[in-house]
């Protein structure tokens, strides 16, 4: 088995006479905790919609697990283990937790919404539903509809819909966006438990220099759409053009 779990080849994306993307080439490995980061305009988002099969690309590959999904759309790389999350809180506000979580069990059994019923008392669904919510902290609060809940337990809702289809890479955008220092610790906390205990690989795209630096132990750096630099956390912090481009005065 291949130890780069996600390969990008040369991703070029166009609107227009724009380039948001400009030959892109990047390997993610397989239990790898990586991050991509850049200033605003850099490309981050498109790069994520192309990768999870929201918008084609131009031109370009992208490879999952050896297998060519380029141009894939997102609800066909979900069963084939690539999952997103988005810097928007996601969720269903007027379902319980427990349904939210539900929702992708029941879409991958075929069921429409009018079965979400049927599929709670299902108990294998229910199961790993409230396995899920264990996992994220959260199975004490599973019957509360999640518009009452404090925003950071809106994100580990997010969280818990991500892996409730066991997803071998997972996309998070802006994962810690609009949380306070208490609840951001908390994210990054579980991050690296799932990485280790589950093996989920995490790309990370994210603002907070403390979140990235914390938690990826590879990264990359997107400058005007092209990759400027890949490396450690260390080799990121000391590189000149990086540094110029988006970091200043991070020390």
């Amino acid at each position: 088995m291949s130890a780069v779990l996600l390969e990008v080849r040369d991703l070029t994306r166009h609107f227009g006479k724009f380039a948001a993307l400009q030959g892109v080439s990047l390997t993610v490995e397989r239990g790898e905790l990586s991050a991509l980061i850049g200033p605003n305009g850099a490309g981050k988002t498109t790069f994520y919609n192309v990768v999870s099969g929201r918008f084609p690309p131009t031109r370009g590959a992208v490879l999952l697990d050896g297998g060519d999904v380029t141009g894939v759309p997102a609800h066909r790389l979900v069963g084939l283990g690539l999952a997103r999350s988005f810097q928007i809180t996601n969720v269903f506000p007027s379902l319980s937790v427990l349904e939210n979580v539900l929702v992708p069990l029941l879409l991958e059994r075929g069921h429409s919404w009018r079965f979400l019923g049927r599929l709670a008392a299902e108990k294998e669904a229910r199961r790993r539903a409230e396995e899920v919510l264990d996992t994220v902290g959260l199975l004490g609060q599973a019957h509360r509809v999640t518009a009452t809940l404090a925003y950071g337990d809106k994100r580990l809702v997010e969280m818990a819909i991500v892996l409730a289809r066991s997803p071998r890479l997972v996309l998070l955008d802006e994962p810690t966006a609009g949380m306070n220092p208490e609840e951001t610790d908390r994210m990054i906390a579980l991050i690296r438990e799932l990485a280790a205990r589950l093996g989920t690989t995490f790309f990370v795209t994210e603002h907070d220099m403390k979140v990235v630096f914390g938690l990826a132990r590879r990264i990359f750096v997107l400058h005007q759409g092209a990759l400027l630099a890949q490396g450690t956390p260390e080799e990121i912090k000391a590189d000149p053009a990086v540094r110029e481009a988006y970091l200043g005065a991070t020390p």
